[in-house]
């Protein structure tokens, strides 16, 4: 039977509240509701608008009888998550453009967390781009430097933490070189020594005073023979992070809906990150059952747990603290990030072969597609059609052809290569040279046929197509 009322070490847990195109958040209503009368420690915030994510976390607030954490994944912007805020480059993009691009885009994040109430950015990635086959690290990377990154993170970190949004290094100690999926299975990862190198980022990240570090769902049986995920790992949070590494600030779980975080039932999983050395609980799949696992747990005389939770507690209420009110962004404030922030992704769209792509009247764009069939909707596909019309280029059948491939970090996908199905349509487009535009890494254009020129814009978001757009009406 399901229990009632405020449940011991509830305060531990943050379950997800995602937006629903047609609805918005009312079919959360019922389970905000129940996780508020319950006691969680705060929520994680999937999609919304402006408008409605303040109103919803404005609520949060004033039914909570404690002080919530309010987290969201923001590692390419506020406008990653909110519409109507600003939208940014990846971080692999950031980092080629230099340190003060990075501060910047940590900053305008911030304060546009703190206008809709987010108070805990779940960034930055400080995993290394060092692994091709990696199908979820990718240009969620500050690049392969381990130092670079670390210092470039850093910067990140003290950007978002100034403006009062807590900041969060994530996947300790490194997603880097797995070549599966954590969304999908227990990722291993072989290294000796070298895993050294990987936790330089979350080493300079521990010195930058970031508020959190999050785990990741694979396993290292290096560091810990068991094979348990780092999660579960006291070997790796415990002995590396809080001993050998000095941080005192929150560990938190990756989201526990992942296939890499499953070992049992849900409260047994519960039990095994918190004695593996995680403060918080991200996103379960059921609120209850983790918190009743822990609680069963205790009641049945596991006085270790007990204790840990309790240390857990203090660390979650000592931290919440840190982070500033809800501030609204004045709109003339809103509209120079926003202009701000289109400079940035113009400024990251490359040329990475061929000479810069020229248009001759009308245009023919022919799209192909490596992201679509997944669960999650993905950003609208005509931004790149609606910007370069705006900007007067004439879109029609016939016209000059442009390929958009679409070939971004998506959890379903469980690949970082191109499928067999957009490698065959980009070599029949292409078997008269036509411009490219690659929505993803710049290691995909190994991938792309003949030698043509192509335009890298990191990823397929709305701000980036129009990005795009402009440099390729440039020239």
């Amino acid at each position: 039977m399901r229990s009632s009322g405020v449940l011991p070490f509830a305060d531990l847990v943050l379950p997800a509240i995602r937006w629903d195109a047609d609805q918005g958040f009312e079919p959360s209503r019922e389970q905000i509701d129940r996780a508020l009368a319950l006691g969680v420690g705060g929520f994680i915030l999937f999609g919304g608008e402006r408008g409605a994510v303040q109103k919803l976390t404005d609520a949060l607030r004033s039914s909570s009888a404690r002080e919530l954490l309010i987290a969201s994944d923001t590692e390419r912007g506020a406008g990653q998550q909110v519409r109507g805020l600003t939208s940014l480059p990846p971080l692999l993009a950031l980092a080629a453009m230099g340190e003060s691009a990075v501060s910047e885009a940590a900053h305008i994040t911030a304060l546009e967390c703190r206008d809709v109430g987010i108070n805990w950015a779940l960034g930055p990635v400080c995993d290394l781009d060092i692994e091709p086959a990696n199908p979820i690290v990718q240009t969620r990377s500050l690049g392969t430097d381990a130092w670079l990154v670390g210092r470039l993170a850093s910067a990140w970190i003290e950007a978002c933490q100034k403006e009062g949004v807590l900041a969060c290094a994530k996947h300790f100690p490194g997603h880097g070189r797995t070549t599966m999926d954590s969304h999908a299975t227990l990722p291993v990862v072989t290294a000796g020594r070298e895993l050294e190198r990987d936790l330089i980022p979350f080493r300079l990240a521990v010195c930058a005073d970031v508020a959190a570090v999050m785990s990741c769902h694979v396993a290292f049986p290096a560091w810990d023979p068991s094979g348990v995920p780092a999660t579960h790992s006291s070997k790796l949070l415990r002995d590396v992070l809080r001993r050998d590494l000095f941080f005192h600030g929150l560990t938190v779980t990756d989201a526990l809906i992942m296939e890499g975080a499953k070992s049992g039932s849900e409260g047994q999983g519960a039990v095994r990150a918190i004695h593996g050395g995680c403060d918080l609980l991200l996103y379960p799949h059921d609120m209850e059952a983790a918190i009743d696992g822990i609680t069963g747990a205790v009641q049945s005389g596991d006085r270790a747990l007990a204790g840990l939770a309790a240390q857990s507690s203090l660390r979650r209420e000592t931290t919440v603290l840190k982070a500033a009110e809800p501030a609204r962004l004045p709109d003339a404030t809103l509209k120079a990030h926003q202009v701000r922030g289109a400079a940035l992704c113009l400024g990251a769209v490359k040329l990475l072969r061929g000479d810069p792509p020229t248009l001759q009247g009308a245009v023919e764009i022919h799209v192909v597609d490596d992201d679509a069939g997944g669960p999650y909707p993905l950003p609208p596909r005509d931004a790149f059609q609606r910007e370069l019309e705006r900007l007067g280029v004439q879109v029609r059948a016939g016209g000059q052809p442009v390929v958009l491939l679409f070939a971004d970090v998506k959890s379903w996908k469980g690949r970082a290569e191109l499928s067999q199905d957009s490698v065959t349509k980009l070599h029949a487009l292409l078997r008269q040279a036509a411009p490219v535009v690659l929505c993803g890494h710049p290691r995909r254009q190994l991938e792309i046929p003949g030698l043509g020129p192509v335009l890298c814009a990191w990823s397929g978001d709305e701000a980036m197509q129009r990005a795009a757009a402009q440099r390729l009406v440039q020239g």
